[in-house]
């Protein structure tokens, strides 16, 4: 718990630091990590100045993919994004909804709120309105959002289980995320893990490709799939500031690497298939219990009691 607690305080006071700072600053240096490189600009980020709603000002280099652009959103959606900064998302995902939706940004950096808030009064918007939290405890009501998107932020949350179940729960039924990410493929050297400015430049806090999709399918979500994946190429003079040269060689050797993913998963709609009354709340047993109710007045039951088979329950019922 401290362990976590140490690495969030230490994500704050950097972000802290990269909401005070230009974009071309934030890009240049590893994701904002701080002066590392004078050739990363735009290794990790991807380019968003021709999607419509895109701000400029809300725009600080430090995504790794364009969700929004994936994001299926229709007009009247409500959307949240999480790791909201100064809203760059936020605004994209309006021009979207329109002004029968509704956009929640999401962040834990209180100077990230702040130059989210400004941006939004500058454009005279009203429907998009920025919330301080954390993704492990996310401050908005279950079932309320249609897409959940997030850029390059879900790596720097120490608990990733526990941010897809929330994610899970603010969804309304059929809705459905899409996360740009960092993962890794084969393990980085040590030194890189280690390095703070590495964690909050959107590296060493990131899991194996593997693993990030086990969480994700062990949530619960369906229709899982990868948009889009490219390689992020780290030059030499950043990889020189925590490896020796003799390192560096190795490392590249391995063929192990960092990756940006976009992903996509949808919420079940249980309560097409009846399952429980249409609840998604019910654990198993309470779901047998339920399908005894019913069975009782006369109804068909959804449990135990129906032709679905044990395993099916459960996903439908939990």
């Amino acid at each position: 718990m401290e362990i976590a607690e140490n690495l969030k305080q230490l994500v704050r006071e950097k972000y802290s630091e990269i909401a005070q700072q230009s974009k071309e600053e934030n890009a240049s240096s590893c994701c904002g990590a701080g002066g590392c490189s004078t050739e990363v600009y735009n290794i990790m980020s991807d380019d968003y100045t021709k999607m419509a709603g895109y701000n400029p000002d809300a725009d600080l280099g430090l995504g790794c993919g364009l969700p929004t652009q994936y994001a299926h959103m229709k007009k009247g959606d409500t959307v949240i994004d999480l790791g909201s900064g100064a809203g760059n998302d936020c605004f994209i995902a309006r021009s979207v909804v329109g002004e029968a939706g509704k956009v929640i940004g999401i962040d834990m950096t209180e100077a990230m709120i702040s130059k989210a808030r400004i941006n939004a009064d500058t454009q005279g918007v009203n429907n998009v309105e920025f919330r301080l939290g954390e993704i492990e405890d996310l401050p908005v009501a279950a079932n309320r959002a249609d897409v959940v998107v997030s850029n390059c932020v879900l790596n720097l949350v120490p608990d990733k289980q526990k941010a897809f179940q929330e994610i899970l729960r603010v969804l309304k039924p059929g809705g459905h995320f899409s996360i740009s990410d960092v993962v890794l493929k084969g393990e980085l050297p040590d030194n890189l893990k280690k390095a703070s400015e590495m964690y909050a430049g959107c590296v060493s806090g990131a899991l194996q490709m593997e693993e990030y999709m086990k969480i994700i399918q062990e949530t619960g979500f369906a229709d899982i799939k990868i948009q889009k994946e490219k390689t992020i190429v780290i030059p030499d003079d950043i990889l020189g500031n925590y490896l020796t040269p003799g390192e560096i060689d190795e490392y590249k050797k391995t063929g192990s690497g960092i990756f940006s993913i976009t992903v996509y998963g949808i919420k079940k709609d249980v309560s097409a298939s009846g399952c429980c009354g249409g609840s998604p709340t019910h654990n198993a047993d309470a779901c047998c219990k339920l399908d005894e109710e019913k069975k009782a007045e006369g109804e068909t039951g959804c449990g135990c009691n129906s032709a679905k088979s044990d395993s099916t329950q459960k996903t439908c019922c939990n």
